[in-house]
């Protein structure tokens, strides 16, 4: 199914068959009466005295070809509020048999800034799915027409459609089998991107060898695919001011190595790699919008195999930092993926801050579900923009601890740490104690550990369920808020 939306500043006919209007919390609705007849208004009226309320869209039957959809409005509605109200509206119309639409944005009862846009945004969210692989598709193609003084100016229309396309690219991306994504493939379509004013940069493993990344290298080894790390730079400006950095896991599949997962659930293991799609999303985004930044993203591309050359327990690396990790888990993978990178990020592009995402650890499952996402970081200011932003696009984080005593559980007595703690408990926190030690020169740093919130089974406001695409529009709020 496909939503089409289109614009035109005119006032809607009272011929145009189905009309969504919008009305205040208390569902007043004389603000609609000069667009629809006397007949129609009094049936209206008649019908909204016995409503519920609670309810925030109505759908009215007005003959067997003419729909009214009322949209209530609460007073200082937030912008995550509106944007579930569109996403709500797509859940109703796309039950419907009807296919056109006016969105009559004149009715809205008080002048709220960028309502349209944010409402338009909900929608098109919601109606992202993934049928790539069906062979009996849903075809139906949902027309919006949106008319009136309020519709959203032609840079809101760009913004909002990068945003869309970024989160829609991570989506894809996540959503994609295993046997079709691996690393060669997921190079392969990052290359594509060149067409969008993006720089592309992969070094596959002759290259990676070279620079002495050997613990992204170690998780792939037991692959028939190759490894990359794959740099996405974006200059928006035409100085030389140190770029935002975003650095993302991408595990294309995890099977846990020669520490191998159990066979419930691995099935889900495909989308190990959603802290890189993130950031390619997120990357798309800012060519798209042509956002007035630098900024880089970096992404290792690995898949976990537990193949005759596989890494083992018990096995040191030396990483690219110079710092040797005995791997005591081969399932604790993707931080010796993030190590390499994160260091080669921070030496190479010396950036303002750097922020990586990834599928890390279950715990942080268990810690705060799929409402949060986990936040570690050396710096309170780079905390509180992501914690303020979180809650601005509903894409929430928790900030959790980092501390010297955490720090000492991953110490080795054979190498400069292991990668798992042993003792037992805080293994959130003990996995981004690993990273933080990958970053060298006290940059600014911000892991988010994803892993409950890259994948939804049943489903969320924005999302029907399967990837989320959760980060791109977190991450594009914090530059778009605090370093545009």
């Amino acid at each position: 199914m496909s939503v089409n939306i289109n614009y035109k500043k005119i006032k809607s006919s009272k011929s145009i068959s189905n009309v969504v209007f919008f009305v205040d919390d208390k569902f007043t609705i004389t603000n609609i009466k000069k667009y629809i007849s006397n007949k129609e208004f009094s049936y209206v009226s008649d019908l909204i005295k016995n409503i519920n309320s609670r309810k925030k869209i109505f759908c009215f039957d007005l003959s067997s070809k003419k729909k009214i959809i009322l949209v209530s409005l609460k007073k200082d509605i937030k912008s995550s509020e509106v944007e579930n109200l569109g996403a709500d509206l797509y859940n109703i119309i796309k039950e419907l048999k009807n296919s056109e639409y006016i969105l009559n944005t004149d009715s809205i009862p008080s002048k709220l800034t960028n309502f349209v846009a944010y409402f338009l945004h909900g929608l098109r969210l919601k109606s992202y799915n993934f049928d790539k692989y069906k062979s009996k598709k849903n075809t139906k193609n949902i027309s919006i027409l949106v008319v009136g003084k309020y519709i959203p100016s032609v840079n809101e229309q760009i913004k909002f459609k990068a945003i869309e396309e970024g989160t829609f690219f991570t989506r894809d991306l996540v959503s994609e089998p295993g046997n079709i994504l691996h690393p060669d493939e997921y190079a392969k379509r990052l290359n594509s991107l060149k067409k969008f004013g993006l720089k592309i940069t992969i070094y596959d493993e002759k290259k990676l060898k070279k620079l002495g990344m050997n613990t992204l290298l170690g998780v792939g080894q037991g692959s028939a695919r190759g490894s990359y790390l794959v740099t996405i730079e974006w200059k928006g400006l035409k100085d030389k001011s140190k770029p935002l950095a975003f650095v993302g896991k991408g595990v294309c599949f995890d099977t846990g190595g020669i520490s191998l997962k159990p066979a419930k659930f691995m099935e889900d293991m495909t989308y190990d790699m959603a802290g890189s799609a993130v950031v390619v999303g997120l990357m798309k985004s800012l060519a798209l919008r042509k956002a007035k930044i630098n900024a880089v993203g970096v992404v290792g591309l690995v898949e976990n195999m537990p193949g005759g050359n596989a890494l083992r327990p018990g096995d040191i690396l030396k990483s690219y930092s110079g710092k040797t990790v005995e791997v005591l888990n081969t399932d604790a993978e993707g931080r010796l993926v993030l190590a390499d990178a994160l260091t080669f990020t921070e030496e190479k592009y010396k950036p303002k801050f750097i922020v990586d995402l990834a599928t890390l650890t279950g715990a942080i499952i268990v810690s705060l579900g799929s409402e949060y996402a986990g936040l570690f970081s050396n710096d309170d200011k780079l905390s509180n923009q992501l914690i303020d932003v979180g809650e601005n696009v509903d894409e929430k984080v928790w900030r959790m601890p980092l501390n010297n005593n955490f720090d000492k559980l991953i110490d080795s007595k054979n190498a400069d740490m292991q990668n798992i703690n042993y003792v037992g408990g805080a293994g959130s926190t003990t996995a981004a104690q690993f990273l933080q030690r990958f970053i060298l020169n006290k940059t600014p740093w911000a892991h988010l550990d994803i892993a409950g919130m890259a994948f939804s089974k049943y489903g969320g406001a924005l999302n029907s369920g399967g990837a989320t695409g959760y980060g791109v529009r977190l991450l594009n709020k914090l530059i778009e808020d605090h370093y545009e």
